[in-house]
């Protein structure tokens, strides 16, 4: 397989990588030559970009021999198998340590400028280059992606040799290799056009990834809600000028691949969006804390008045579960000093029943949704609707069972909850 230039290499790379377009992946490309092919891979896929540096630990007199590599955030990942093969002292660790350490920040700072790294925890990340030849540079970004909480690793590659590519899969999640023909001798000679890529390109796509908005920076933050202090990721709003909160069902948390999901189509569609933990790890640790409602709907009314005070602008709920329960009673308190910042809410396979007598005092427009296949969920939100005061609707994914896991019906929950979102909190603030 022949490819035009790196533009067209990820032209056909994104084809082969569409189905993890719903598990709202990252992209990393590899510098330089990688960034052009990463760049259209998170362009067509609809997914954030950023560039992974790295810096290969080379053994002292033996450079080209790598005993570990260090990233960015203070990531070291060491063979201790080479380094005691090698006869590598830990004085020669630590001078080739800060050696690499000062060029790998000069470089990551080159590139990315003042843009904070894209955190990977709990992400499905994907790295992408121009083509592999030993593949030691994209296996060192593979274990630093992973050293940095990546939940899933893809390697993916326009081109390599078949022997490479065959070590590479054993060590990666997943491989995406387009072509690996006979005979290979350089990543070139499958490009008619494989010219140097000068650091001002990578620089420019960087920044034109981030400008477009979608998808917009996301940070790790701490959200002070009930006393405690949870872990969560904020995306800012964008142009649409509001913001979605996301409560997670029982046994789930802020990396809930479906409500990740769903974030990213909201992203897309100029929405913000706020995934936290509603619980500690210890308070996880006893099942009945899943099921105290009342104090899920506290943390996530604290949570509202957390995000509105960053960023004033109008915000939903999206419920699955149980968080579908919490989101409705937190959304009840509207007319008290408390709760009144929630301008609407989604519940996906909820549990809007456990709100019990709160759903009478429910005032925020309420979007149900519900798989078709569920059928004891959905009487109990047909029974739970039957009892809104408010603004309502059920809506049936048909075919779809609990979680969603059937083809599209992900995509169909996503749809509709931006439609109601922005329906209802955009359209109305304009």
């Amino acid at each position: 397989m022949l490819f035009a230039d790196r533009a067209d290499a990820g032209q056909r790379l994104a084809e082969a990588l569409r189905p993890l377009a719903a598990s709202d992946p990252v992209v990393l490309g590899l510098p330089r030559g990688g960034v052009p092919v990463a760049f259209l891979v998170a362009k067509e896929l609809g997914a954030a970009l950023d560039v992974i540096v790295v810096r290969k630990l080379g053994v002292p007199y033996h450079p080209e021999l790598g005993f570990g590599a260090i990233g960015e955030g203070g990531v070291r990942v060491i063979s201790e198998d080479i380094v005691r093969r090698g006869g590598v002292s830990p004085a020669d660790v630590a001078a080739v340590e800060g050696a690499e350490e000062a060029e790998l920040l000069r470089r990551a700072r080159a590139f990315r400028g003042d843009r904070p790294r894209i955190p990977l925890t709990g992400r499905t990340v994907i790295v992408v280059d121009d083509g592999i030849a030993t593949g030691a540079t994209a296996l060192a970004a593979c274990a630093v992606a992973r050293a940095q909480g990546a939940a899933r690793v893809v390697l993916a590659v326009p081109v390599g040799p078949p022997d490479a590519a065959e070590r590479l899969r054993g060590e990666v999640d997943e491989l995406v290799c387009l072509s690996t023909p006979q005979g290979f001798s350089a990543v070139g000679e499958w490009y008619r056009d494989f010219g140097q890529t000068p650091d001002e390109e990578v620089v420019s796509l960087l920044a034109r990834a981030a400008a477009q908005g979608a998808p917009r920076t996301t940070v790790e933050v701490a959200v002070e809600a009930g006393g405690v202090v949870l872990p969560g990721e904020l995306t800012e709003p964008g142009d649409a000028g509001a913001l979605i909160v996301f409560a997670h069902g029982s046994g789930s948390s802020r990396h809930s691949p479906r409500n990740r999901s769903v974030a990213a189509a909201l992203n897309r569609a100029g929405l913000g969006t706020l995934l936290f933990d509603l619980l500690t790890p210890a308070e996880e640790a006893d099942r009945a804390n899943v099921f105290d409602i009342a104090t899920l709907a506290e943390r996530l009314i604290d949570a509202t008045e957390w995000v509105q005070r960053r960023a004033p602008v109008p915000v939903g709920v999206f419920g699955a579960s149980t968080g579908a329960a919490a989101a409705l009673r937190a959304a009840a308190s509207v007319g008290t000093k408390r709760g009144a910042g929630i301008g609407a809410v989604v519940s996906r396979g909820g549990r809007p029943d456990l709100a019990g007598d709160c759903l009478g005092d429910v005032r925020a427009p309420t979007l149900l949704i519900v798989g078709g296949d569920d059928t004891h969920v959905l009487e109990l939100n047909r029974q739970a609707q039957a009892r809104l005061r408010c603004e309502s609707r059920l809506d049936i994914v048909v075919g779809a069972t609990h979680l969603f896991e059937e083809p599209g019906a992900l995509d169909e929950v996503a749809e509709l909850a931006r439609e109601w979102f922005t329906g209802h909190l955009v359209a109305r603030s304009g």
